[in-house]
């Protein structure tokens, strides 16, 4: 007796082995690997010099400078950074036929926004080796040390605006730079910045403008607390397709009629790409079945109700584009005959995710059921 059951058992193994075989399964691609721009902080520490406009040559007015920035990149085009730059800055009073050359130090606090000029005309592209960049601002400026022109003073040379301690001022400031890319993290940085300071701060009346202008030329690093990118994975189906049934055996005679059978509801998820409500060819299957079900059932109806994922967009947006992906099915069926007055619509945005993950909650959820 055991041994009758066990050939009754391995002889099921052998025919459900047979059926699985016999089935197909096909990876269908619904989403390609995307690569996309990720808001990240970052650090400038620079160095380099500064000129300011006065009475003696260029070489004469070339002092030191430096500046440390933190900012925030909101998105591939704009940034924010806060930061100090400064060291030291040079004046020059002519008297006795001579240039006498006086030097003080300076502090100054920057707020700055930057654009990409490089994103905002050619496109976001992570690996792009140069980056070229525009900025505006305000500072806050704190000058002192100026012991040396105060010196000059005492000998006869009659300042302007002579100062003495601590001089607040604010500032005006924009400028133009490159980040060179040396890998995901660092960049090598050059820029080049002007300010619009007041005419005190280099004690003297300026002869063409009302503005003393201060110049930089600064080299540094740039590096990001994070790679700025996150690469999201292809998405992929799994379909399982079965081998053609075997023909039928010739029916019986009919029995008696009998009460006709309730007919099961029909659901069909028909997904979409990111930020889309295009009805892709790939889906355009489940809305032919969706037809055939509701044209074979006269009574049916069929609801539909559309979704979004909640990690892209906003929830504004996102119920928006739910309505358009619902409405999409709707109107194709209607394209395929059937009434409008049979189709339900609705949409949930972001606020239900009928799926795990993200990409399958781009989808409309269709419910035909005869009623």
């Amino acid at each position: 007796m055991n041994k009758f059951k066990s050939l009754i058992l391995a002889g099921a193994v052998l025919v459900s082995s047979f059926a699985a075989s016999a089935q197909t399964i096909e990876r269908r691609l619904i989403e390609p690997e995307k690569t996309v721009f990720a808001p990240h902080w970052f650090m400038q520490a620079q160095g380099g010099g500064a000129f300011t406009v006065g009475e003696a040559s260029f070489g004469d007015l070339i002092s030191p400078a430096a500046a440390l920035n933190i900012g925030y990149r909101f998105s591939p085009v704009f940034s924010l950074r806060a930061g100090a730059s400064g060291w030291r800055a040079k004046g020059a009073a002519h008297y006795n036929s001579a240039n006498h050359l006086y030097k003080f130090d300076y502090v100054q606090a920057n707020v700055d926004a930057m654009l990409s000029l490089t994103n905002l005309f050619c496109g976001w592209n992570p690996t792009r080796t140069l980056d070229f960049y525009a900025f505006v601002g305000v500072g806050a400026n704190d000058r002192f040390h100026n012991d040396e022109a105060l010196a000059i003073a005492k000998q006869g040379y009659p300042f302007s605006y002579l100062w003495d301690g601590h001089k607040w001022a604010f500032a005006g400031r924009g400028g133009l730079g490159v980040n060179i890319r040396l890998s995901d993290i660092v960049a090598l940085n050059v820029e080049a910045n002007a300010n619009g300071l007041t005419d005190h701060f280099n004690s003297k009346h300026g002869k063409d403008s009302n503005i003393d202008w201060q110049f930089n030329g600064l080299i540094g690093l740039t590096i990001k607390f994070g790679k700025g990118y996150k690469t999201i994975p292809a998405v992929y189906e799994e379909i399982i397709i079965e081998p053609e049934p075997e023909p039928a055996p010739a029916p019986a005679p009919a029995p008696a009629p009998a009460p006709a059978p309730k007919v099961e509801p029909m659901t069909q998820n028909v997904f979409f790409l990111i930020d889309s409500s295009v009805i892709r060819e790939s889906e355009q299957v489940k809305i032919d079945k969706l037809v055939e079900y509701l044209k074979a059932h006269p009574k049916a109806r069929v609801e539909i109700t559309g979704y979004a994922d909640k990690e892209t967009g906003y929830p504004a947006y996102n119920m928006a584009l739910s309505k358009r992906r619902s409405a999409a099915v709707a109107k194709a069926l209607e394209a395929a005959g059937i009434a409008a007055d049979r189709i339900t619509t609705d949409a949930k945005g972001d606020t239900v995710q009928p799926f795990p993950g993200i990409e399958k909650n781009r989808v409309a959820i269709c419910v035909a059921e005869d009623k």
